[in-house]
């Protein structure tokens, strides 16, 4: 397949033009980024979001590794002077990977098998008699006596007849057609079925999967992965039922054409022996396989969905933040940050078991909060957690007793990852002096500040927001979380004089050398007072710069645009428009009114065609004119602030609470609602309508915060079940 044939096909699967495919792969092949593509090539693209440009890049991606296979597969069969003209055109014109090897497996090399045996004694053209059916009289046993040889071990015809079905068995397991067919029927009837290992005596998670049926058709991607984990710790036997005796009837189907031939009975029994021994086995390892990358991607969504959310959390800026990180036997470890996230001061206290030093550890946490303005407290969510907030909303109420004005919550935040980031490198280079639990604990409460900063930072598997995260495809979801912060940084933007060096590092264009290089820039030269400043940093060519700039800011720098998502490309444009409405660039902030009233009725096209630009390129620049230095993530809601504590005692069924949805699965929500554990929103109880949700995404995103009404309480178990409120 030529490259325009790859882009006409990618343009029919997506709806797209041609045009714009090409014009996509072009730019790819160069180098651009997706984010860059989506905001400053809007005209050249026609106008294509990320998700369609990633669509076209992966679509891309899977042609080329198609063709490349194609070529590899051609050339081996070639080599085996086997390669058909009709062979030649169902590979060439073949679409997906599955039929590619389908239609390669007769001549893929593989270990010496019966059928090879077979055809060394001899006994291939009996087996050609047998599987081309056209012989319709005389006696099977006739045909197969002249092969018979003792020093063969085949001393007579049956046994000759016999051992050549093996070649035809082959010959049914390697048919396109009769592999189709099976794959159909085990999708559309197959059933899959668990049971429990006798030898497990403990309780287990899998016990709603000790006597599981449901189809193939039916099964859920969640189903699968704890299918798949059951199995893989020997606590369960996984299997697929189809109903054998029809399947055989339809595969005799597919390969007896002549009823009549003399060899039917014998070629059926080729086929049953090719069902059970080599079809079945095989293709339901595959069929398996197929449902585990389908619940993968399934997950991978899941995982990128929820990641995106928290990433996108808006930050509570201007906030003196006390990180507690709790524990028990080794104590609560505290560190107090300013509003920029500089570390201040920090020690360890003892307010939980087995120590319980109340009284001491007040003192401590009041001596850190007058002493730096500390305005809100973020608490960990691990061990130790309910204890230490207890702790912490007794010191908040006992202070509000005496300092009634005074502004001072809690929030518990996750801290998933945080212990991966203590230990990792990027940890050790900001905080040399400082051991590991602190590191973590600074990192706890920075995320309060900027979530985004501070979770890019920490390998994205970790942040604790999917599902089965550990079980999917490794590759596939490091590839996709990439690409959510790869896209979450971009569409933010970064201060180029604030911004860590793993930040930098996933802005379009940028690699980890160059950020580092950008870093030591900064340190050696002081703030970054322009765009223009980057291209003296080592390894920021014209490509680089024109693929990054656009997404890094200078707040107060030299050029008022700077500090703005419109590229520099597009300065001289944006002066022209200023000129044209008279508005001063200088002191934008002085023109809001203005450019509100202005801007609100022009005709698009011909501004745009007057300043030389297309409109898309016109709509970024009149926003960034009207919002600079705009953060996306500040309309977004708030975090909750709590300042007093639930027991699960406290709960009862009815009671109506706020909450933070913490992690969306495929089941439902699971909910921050102030209590140690979460509770558990299901996708039963998320609608108030009483129509049936079939995707909790579709109701709750991670950080939401949502109103919801406990339905039931198991205290023994640890459980909270809620329904919207």
């Amino acid at each position: 397949m030529t490259d325009s044939q790859i882009f006409q096909n990618i343009s029919t699967s997506l709806s797209l033009s041609s045009k714009q495919v090409q014009t996509v792969a072009s730019f790819i092949d160069e180098g651009a980024t997706i984010p860059f593509l989506a905001r400053y090539r809007q005209e050249a693209t026609g106008g294509l979001d990320e998700e369609q440009l990633r669509s076209v890049r992966d679509l891309l991606e899977f042609h080329r590794t198609l063709e490349a296979r194609k070529k590899t597969i051609l050339k081996a069969i070639k080599e085996q002077d086997k390669l058909s003209p009709e062979l030649e055109k169902s590979i060439i014109e073949c679409k997906d990977l599955k039929t590619l090897e389908d239609l390669y497996l007769p001549y893929k090399k593989k270990k010496k098998t019966r059928g090879d045996m077979a055809k060394e004694k001899g006994l291939e053209p009996l087996a050609r008699l047998i599987w081309d059916q056209e012989i319709e009289k005389g006696n099977p046993l006739d045909y197969a006596r002249e092969y018979v040889d003792e020093e063969k071990e085949l001393p007579d015809a049956d046994t000759a007849l016999s051992t050549s079905l093996d070649i035809v068995a082959e010959w049914v397991n390697e048919s396109v057609d009769v592999r189709d067919t099976l794959r159909v029927i085990m999708r559309n009837h197959g059933v899959i079925t668990s049971e429990k290992n006798p030898t497990v005596k403990e309780r287990t998670n899998f016990e709603d999967y000790y006597e599981f049926r449901n189809r193939v058709a039916y099964i859920k991607p969640h189903q699968t992965l704890a299918l798949n984990r059951g199995e893989r710790e020997n606590i369960l036997f996984v299997n697929l039922e189809v109903n054998e005796e029809r399947t055989l009837e339809n595969i005799d189907d597919v390969v007896i054409k002549n009823d009549h031939s003399i060899f039917t009975t014998w070629l059926q029994d080729a086929v049953e022996d090719a069902y059970k021994r080599l079809l079945f086995p095989s293709l339901e390892r595959e069929l398996r396989n197929e449902l585990t990358d389908e619940a993968d991607q399934h997950a991978i969504e899941t995982f990128a969905t929820n990641l995106k959310n928290l990433l996108m959390q808006p930050p509570l800026k201007d906030q003196v933040v006390m990180g507690i990180d709790p524990a028990y036997r080794t104590g609560c470890k505290v560190a107090v940050i300013d509003e920029n996230g500089t570390y201040l001061e920090g020690s360890t206290i003892y307010p939980t078991p087995p120590q319980i030093k109340i009284e001491e550890s007040a003192a401590v946490v009041n001596r850190y909060i007058d002493k730096h303005g500390v305005s809100l407290i973020a608490i960990g969510n691990g061990t130790g957690s309910r204890e230490t907030e207890m702790f912490i909303a007794e010191v908040i109420q006992n202070r509000k007793e005496k300092k009634k004005d005074e502004t001072l919550n809690y929030l518990i935040i996750s801290e998933a990852g945080a212990s991966v980031y203590s230990a990792s490198s990027i940890a050790r280079e900001e905080f040399p002096e400082l051991d590991a639990a602190q590191r973590g604990n600074i990192s706890i409460a920075r995320r309060v500040q900027d979530p985004l900063a501070e979770l890019v930072k920490i390998d994205p598997k970790s942040i604790g927001v999917g599902l089965y995260q550990h079980d999917i495809n490794q590759t596939q979801l490091s590839k996709k979380l990439d690409d959510v912060v790869e896209s979450c940084v971009n569409e933010v933007g970064v201060n180029l004089n604030t911004a860590s060096s793993e930040l930098l590092t996933h802005i379009s264009g940028l690699s980890r050398n160059v950020a580092r290089n950008m870093i030591e820039y900064r340190e050696k030269k002081g703030r970054f007072k322009s765009r223009e400043e980057i291209k003296e940093i080592a390894g920021v060519g014209e490509f680089r710069f024109q693929q990054a700039a656009g997404f890094l800011r200078i707040p107060e720098g030299e050029h008022p645009l700077d500090n703005t998502a419109i590229h520099p490309e597009s300065y001289e444009a944006t002066e022209k428009l200023c000129n044209l409405f008279g508005i001063d660039v200088e002191n934008l902030a002085k023109e809001q009114k203005k450019m509100e009233s202005v801007f609100s009725d022009i005709n698009k096209s011909e501004v745009a065609e007057q300043i030389n630009v297309g409109v898309p390129t016109l709509e970024l620049i009149i926003e960034n004119l009207q919002k600079p230095g705009r953060d996306p993530r500040e309309s977004l809601p708030k975090p909750l602030l709590r300042s007093d504590i639930l027991k699960m005692e406290d709960l009862s069924p009815g009671m109506k609470l706020e909450g933070t949805v913490r992690n969306v699965v495929d089941f439902g929500a699971f909910v921050d609602i102030g209590v140690k554990q979460d509770g558990l929103l299901h996708i039963s109880n998320m609608s108030k309508t009483g129509k049936r949700v079939e995707d909790p995404h579709d109701v709750v995103a991670v950080g939401d915060i949502i109103n919801v009404e406990i339905t039931n309480i198991d205290a023994e178990r640890g459980r909270i079940g809620l329904k919207l409120g």
